[in-house]
């Protein structure tokens, strides 16, 4: 675990979610992964240069839901002169009070 502190909300872990991508925190993320579908380990060795996060769309996912989904964009750059976006829809669960990512799908 970091010293970052819990998100209260689905919209916060994700904001937390991509500034952990964005920095290469990959403990993080994997603590703030749902033990359900997370990954053994994880490599951001070649993870791209995440610029930007914009939140499209957020369904429950407050302090005090226990489900919530949480659509967004993220711009990432792969070279000079090529930005892309990332347009998923995530889904997160709150259990014993905190807040964990599950899956997401993403959006065309």
């Amino acid at each position: 675990m970091t010293e970052r502190d819990w998100p209260s909300t689905a919209r916060d872990l994700m904001r937390s979610r991509f500034e952990a991508f964005r920095d290469g925190d990959a403990a993080w993320l994997l603590a703030s992964w749902h033990p359900s579908t997370r990954p053994d380990a994880l490599d951001l060795v070649d993870n791209p240069r995440w610029r930007g996060l914009q939140i499209v769309d957020v369904v429950d996912g407050a302090a005090e839901d226990t489900t919530g989904v949480v659509e967004f964009r993220a711009t990432y750059v792969v070279a000079p002169g090529d930005v892309r976006v990332l347009h998923e829809r995530s889904r997160f669960v709150r259990e014993q009070g905190r807040w964990y990512y599950v899956d997401g799908e993403i959006e065309d």
